[in-house]
Order: C-alpha cells, then structure tokens, then sequence
C-alpha cells in the first residue's frame, strides 16, 4: 500500500527538525547577535571611539598610517575608516603578510597619531561569526562547517515548504493561519504555536536561507548572479592573473616602497574635493604588496548606511582618479548582488526590517524547541495507545 504524500512530507518534516533544527538553532542566535554588530562595538568602545574635537586639522592618511607603522612595526595597514564627524576617530585594520594572521585592530587619535587602544569585542565577534558560518569547525570556509551550514539552509527551504503544505488549513480564515490557540491543552497548544510562528515568519526566512546559499555553494552563488545582473561574476582564476599581473609591474619598485612611495595623500585630496566632500565614513584601502590602486569605499550620507556603498579608485602611485561607482546609479539586481550580507541581514530594506530578521533570527530556537516537544509528546500519545487495553467503546486520541 503506497505511503500517502501527507506522511511523507510529515516525517521528512520531522527528521529534518531532529538534525538540522540544532545548527538552524545555534546559526539563527549568532545571526541575531551579528546583527547589532557594530552598535554593540561602538557602544563598548565609546571611551576609544569619540574624541573632543580641537580647533586644528587631522593628520592626513599618510602621517596615520605612518606614525602608527612607529608603534606597531612590522604590520602592514590593510584599510583605514575615517568618519565624516570629527569627534569619531578613526578605525584601522591590519594585514600581517608574515604569518598570514590578522592583527587586532585600533583606534588613533586623529591629530596625533597615538593609539587609543584595540577594539573591544572584535575578537569575540570574530568567535561568533566562525560559529555562524561553520560552527568553528576545522578548515574554517574550506572544511565541512561550511557544507554543514549550508545543507542547514536548503533544509531551512524544506522546512518552509512542508510546514505550509502541512498546516494548509480546510477553512481558510485569517485566525486559523495568524492567530495561535494557546489555551488548548497539550499537544494542540504546541502545534498551534509552532505552526503560527513559522507561518509568520516564512517569508524573512524564505530570504534568510536564499542568501544564506550565496556563501555555501559556488555554483549557486554563479547562478543567482547571473539572474540578478545578467552576468557571470568574475571567476577567481581571473583575479588570481589580475594579482599576479600586478606583482610582475610592481617586482622591479613595488608601490609603498621607498623608490615609489604610495600616493594615499594625493587620492584622498582628490576624494574629499568631490564626492567625499559630505562622505559620512570613508574606508580606504590600501595596496597590497602586489596591487596598485587604492580603493575608498564610502557612503554619503547616514540615512544611507550601511547598504548604499559608493566606491572610488585611484592610482596608489600618483593618486590620479580611475573610477566612481555610485550604489544610486545601480540596477536593483546589481544592487542586491553587492549587498547581498545586508539582504541577508534584512538592513537592505531598512530599521524596521533589519530587526524583524533579528527578532526572527532569535525565534528559530523556539521553533525548534516546540517541534522537539512535540515529537517527544507524539512519540509518548503513540506508546500509550499501543500499551492500552482495547475494547469496544474506546476512543483514540484526537491528532492536531
């Protein structure tokens, strides 16, 4: 006798719950937590962040970075954030190029060049996110931690598809579908709680595990590129001949040596007399050893933040313009693919939906936590009918 479709998505449904609900657990928390990244940062190190604004100028990147290169010698600067509000200071992050590691990154005062300290919370954030993308496991984005996140994901899909087909209600009416009945007992209770949160949330999981995907699998990623742009994104063994291009020109006099100094100054001239003029944060990026162009990526104004990422090159050997991307000029697809974390994190669409993915980020514990119960109680109603005395006149249990 064939298995009727309903059991098979049922207990699909169920086994999918008993082993990926823990990692979609664990992975909904650390992304709630990652979330409020930078407001928990900034909120730690406000002592370091702020500063009394004098009556003189800052200190240009180059005098930064090279007064810093005094106090940490032997680490190369790899980007430096400066705030258009001159009380915030700025942000530097390192690039060991001896063992490969990266440094913890600080605060310096901006007309002096001394450092006001490491960031607070840096290192654990950086904890929680290898737990988000591959639960900390050995290999990091290479090892099986990311293959485990990543099936979590498609089982997140599986979970939204079965639960809706599951729950599709003979009487379709708005209480039956967003309304939870709390006041039935036992098992009801939990299904009706389980089924209305989820159904509440299908949708910001639905984008939640689409561009989970975009970190998991190379060939999805390829794929949704391609619909959202209308072209394949650049192929990794192009940038690698990019990069070893650039270390050929710069082999006789790298750029940033003392032969060919490194024009940051000159770029960030030409940046702030045009669009970095109302910059709110700029992120300068420097050269690497075998690179030649500085990039500044910046937004323009606050309300913008943090999706609307403009960006601008310039020469790093005579700080001469290349080009300006502005995110308005943008398609939508095209804007999507370069913010995708922030589709991700739902604070592409703004405030009120960037903590409506929070919230629902934290609720996937719930879920979990009332699916387990109510396989746990279902398991038990089963037990006991089997153990139960028959005759006539007995009366199953009703299912919900």
């Amino acid at each position: 006798m064939p298995v009727p479709l309903r059991t098979v998505l049922f207990r699909l449904h169920w086994a999918l719950g008993l082993t990926a609900g823990l990692v979609l657990a664990v992975v909904g928390v650390t992304g709630a937590m990652m979330s409020y990244e930078e407001a928990i940062v900034d909120l730690a190190n406000a002592d370091r962040a702020r500063i009394a604004v004098l009556d003189r100028p800052h200190l240009g990147p180059e005098a930064l970075v090279a007064r810093l290169g005094a106090q940490r010698p032997g680490l190369r600067v790899s980007t430096l954030t400066i705030a258009g509000d001159p009380a915030i200071v700025p942000r530097v992050r390192f690039a060991d190029d001896t063992s490969g590691a990266r440094p913890p990154s600080v605060y310096l005062d901006p007309y002096d060049g001394t450092l006001r300290g490491e960031i607070r919370g840096e290192a654990t954030f950086a904890t929680i996110r290898g737990l988000h993308r591959w639960l900390l496991l050995p290999g990091e984005g290479r090892g099986w931690g990311r293959t485990i996140t990543g099936a979590a994901a498609v089982a997140l899909l599986a979970f939204l598809a079965t639960g809706l087909y599951l729950r599709w209600p003979k009487v379709h009416a708005w209480r039956i579908w967003l309304r939870p009945s709390l006041r039935r007992p036992g098992r009801p209770r939990y299904w009706s709680l389980h089924a209305v949160a989820g159904t509440w949330l299908l949708p910001v999981y639905a984008v939640i595990a689409l561009t989970g995907l975009w970190w998991s699998y190379e060939p999805y990623r390829s794929a949704a590129t391609r619909l959202l742009t209308g072209k394949a994104p650049e192929a990794r063994a192009d940038r690698a001949a990019g990069r070893k291009a650039g270390e050929r020109q710069g082999e006789a006099s790298p750029v940033g040596s003392t032969e060919n100094p490194l024009a940051l100054d000159r770029a960030w001239a030409a940046f702030r007399a045009e669009e970095g003029a109302s910059a709110a944060l700029a992120t300068v990026t420097l050269p690497g050893r075998d690179a030649t162009r500085i990039r500044i990526r910046w937004i323009a104004a606050a309300s913008n933040a943090p999706k609307a990422r403009n960006e601008s090159t310039f020469d790093a050997a005579t700080g001469t313009r290349l080009s300006r991307v502005r995110f308005s000029d943008e398609a939508l697809g095209r804007q999507i693919a370069e913010s995708m974390l922030e589709v991700h994190r739902g604070r592409f669409f703004g405030g009120v939906f960037a903590l409506a993915f929070c919230l629902a980020a934290l609720m996937m514990p719930l879920l979990a936590i009332t699916g387990l119960v109510l396989y746990v109680l279902r398991r038990r109603a089963g037990a006991a009918r089997r153990s139960a005395p028959r005759g006539p006149g007995l009366v199953a249990e009703p299912r919900p």
